[in-house]
């Protein structure tokens, strides 16, 4: 009977279509498995992976200098002055140990051995992924005395391990191109890597960073934080007005684990937690992040209990109510870390909760007894948002979400979509209602949903949660989407797979969009991290020559169309705003998925959107000038 199904339909399964990749291979053929994906992200991993060995050397106290090169012709070379990788004999495989390192996956110096007490890579692979997935890769190895170099080509040796001379240097350089069978796109951003770089300068106190990009007008950055993370949260917090005069920062060693801990608070009302581990960024938490902030929140209900901020019959302080206006960073460091997932943006190790909760309790304890000033500012604050929250428990209820069939409980202005399937259907938040009821009559009524908004709503930097919740617009929005806010949000519960804010074309358009994605950032974030949050890209021409006609997005493309055409008997007409199109013109340039242009919003860098919406949304006058005086040049549409 077996037989006859193995031969039902024609065709043999047995031993011969079991297919086994070996070593490179394996890689080359499933690159996703190693890097996550053959796009940017997999693209800057390679960069990423090499630089992490690099600081692993700094990490076990044998390197100091670090340089990253973007080169012209597309390939980058990391190198560093640690103590090069070893060139003898590995006793299992009879080879030079850098060419185990470079062509076996799971070899190197992180499994418990005595290479490395602490590093960031944990299977071995980082090395030989970059070369497996590399047009070519040369390597030099400075070390006892001497220099080595290999060449590989699609992770195969193509020269043997050469002594090419003596020198007094140690440490490794490797130079490589991406394939172009493997990466569809080879641009590397100097943006990305930069991001990158920067946040390990900071978690690694003195260690110098050189990042070179020959394509750059300023073609040299070095990054080198002497105040560690301290310096991040000084960063983070440089335009906000803050409680304390400096940030706090601790650093204790306890049962092997090394705890760094810097943290400040903020007049406003948001907070920002960034941990990591080994260097690593837990976006998603983990034991040390919720050690702290169990520590943060017992300390502060004790000292407020103590000096009378909360009386006997409250209720205690939360620890979102302690985070209110918290700029904090956490880093650890560990022998045996273990990651929740090959994402690594979760940390599990249970004992690490026990040692950060007990070295910053006792920390925190110790400040709020002798700086008392402070500690009662720090009280002050939680206490009000203690009170804030309870003022706002009942507005967040009317904002909860309720059940997907239940259309009554949604918003009045909403006009839903028949379809239920999340992952298909679109919100267009659109500016008034001129514009929303043209974009409701040009619709695809089976996916697409229109909620209009009236006027500007409040802005999310600025206001706090109480308030921002009786806000009629807010809302609105937050029973639309679904998800909840804040703590209670939960991604699985979003209504709409595509969030397209639609503004007009002009500054007010401008300020709406940027108090939208302000709201979202602050309270929502997890759909722009989600890729759920679009800008919707209206046309700002409609171009007519004779019977033919066409929408154009910009001056420059306007410029380019009228030296085409010339300009006799030409007339153009500028949309002011989405309700001068009627509902032809709105879907045809602007809701029609096989014609529209539509942004996604990505969070590639947190750090430096905390700071841009910071800047153009908060209290500080100064540093919003300063920004537009800087980037005033690169405005594309003006309206005055």
């Amino acid at each position: 009977m077996a037989e006859d199904n193995n031969h039902k339909n024609g065709s043999k399964y047995d031993a011969s279509q079991i297919e086994v990749l070996e070593g490179m291979d394996a890689v080359r053929r499933r690159p996703s498995m190693y890097i996550g994906t053959t796009g940017s992200r997999g693209l800057h991993q390679l960069v990423f992976e090499l630089i992490d060995n690099s600081v692993d050397e700094a990490m076990a106290g044998f390197c100091d200098n670090i340089i990253v090169r973007l080169h012209s012709d597309g390939s980058v070379t990391v190198s560093d002055n640690g103590r090069g990788i070893p060139v003898d004999i590995h006793p299992q495989t009879g080879r030079p140990a850098v060419e185990a390192a470079l062509t076996l996956l799971h070899a190197g110096g992180k499994f418990g051995g005595e290479g490395y007490e602490i590093s960031s890579g944990l299977h071995g692979v980082g090395l030989s992924v970059v070369n497996a997935l590399a047009r070519w890769l040369q390597i030099e190895i400075r070390r006892d005395g001497k220099c080595y170099t290999q060449r590989y080509e699609r992770g195969r040796i193509k020269t043997p391990l050469n002594e090419t001379g003596d020198t007094n240097e140690t440490g490794t350089i490797v130079h490589f191109l991406p394939d172009s069978q493997i990466f569809p796109v080879r641009d590397f951003s100097m943006e990305i890597v930069s991001s990158r770089v920067r946040d390990l300068s900071y978690l690694n106190k003195g260690l110098r960073f050189v990042l070179i990009d020959e394509d750059a007008e300023d073609k040299e950055t070095v990054f080198l934080h002497e105040g560690g993370i301290a310096d991040f949260v000084r960063n983070l917090n440089k335009n906000k007005d803050v409680l304390t005069p400096e940030p706090l920062f601790l650093s204790e060693t306890k049962d092997g684990v090394v705890v760094e801990m810097s943290l400040q608070y903020h007049t406003g009302y948001t907070e920002n937690i960034f941990s990591f581990a080994n260097n690593i960024h837990t976006q998603e938490g983990g034991t040390h992040e919720t050690g702290f902030k169990t520590a943060l929140t017992r300390v502060v209900n004790d000292y407020a209990r103590r000096f009378g901020f909360l009386k006997e019959n409250e209720e205690n302080i939360t620890g979102e109510d302690t985070r209110e206006g918290l700029i904090a960073v956490l880093s650890i460091k560990l022998k045996d870390p273990q990651f929740e997932g090959q994402t690594k943006t979760k940390l599990g190790n249970s004992e690490v909760r026990g040692i950060v909760d007990s070295l910053v309790t006792e920390f925190l304890t110790n400040f709020f007894e002798e700086n008392p000033g402070q500690a009662r500012l720090i009280a002050e604050k939680t206490v009000k948002a203690a009170q804030a929250r309870q003022a706002a428990r009942k507005a967040r209820e009317l904002t909860r979400r309720k059940s997907a069939l239940d259309h009554g409980a949604l918003p009045g202005k909403l006009a839903d979509c028949a379809s239920k399937r999340a992952e298909e259907c679109e919100l267009y938040i659109v500016e008034g209602d001129s514009a929303g009821g043209s974009a409701k009559q040009g619709r695809n009524p089976k996916y697409q949903a229109i909620l209009p908004l009236r006027g500007k709503i409040i802005n999310a930097e600025k206001a706090r949660l109480d308030k921002l919740l009786a806000n009629e617009e807010i809302k609105n929005i937050i029973t639309a989407v679904g998800t909840g806010i804040m703590d209670e949000f939960d991604l699985n519960r979003a209504r709409y797979h595509h969030i397209v804010i639609m503004s007009d074309a002009d500054v007010d358009g401008s300020h709406i969009r940027t108090l939208l994605l302000t709201f979202f950032y602050r309270y929502m974030r997890q759909l722009i991290e989600a890729g759920y949050v679009y800008i919707a890209q209206p046309p700002l021409y409609k171009v007519q020559k004779g019977k033919t006609q066409q929408y154009v997005y910009d001056d420059h493309e306007l410029e380019k169309l009228l030296g085409r055409w010339k300009t006799d008997h030409v007339s153009i007409n500028r949309f002011k705003g989405l309700g001068e199109m009627d509902a032809v013109e709105l879907w045809e340039t602007t809701m029609n998925p096989d014609q529209r242009t539509m942004l996604q919003v990505n969070l590639e860098d947190a750090e430096a959107a905390e700071q841009i919406f910071t800047v153009l949304m908060g209290e500080k006058v100064e540093p919003r000038r300063e920004f537009i005086q800087t980037h005033a040049r690169e405005v594309r549409n003006l309206d005055i």
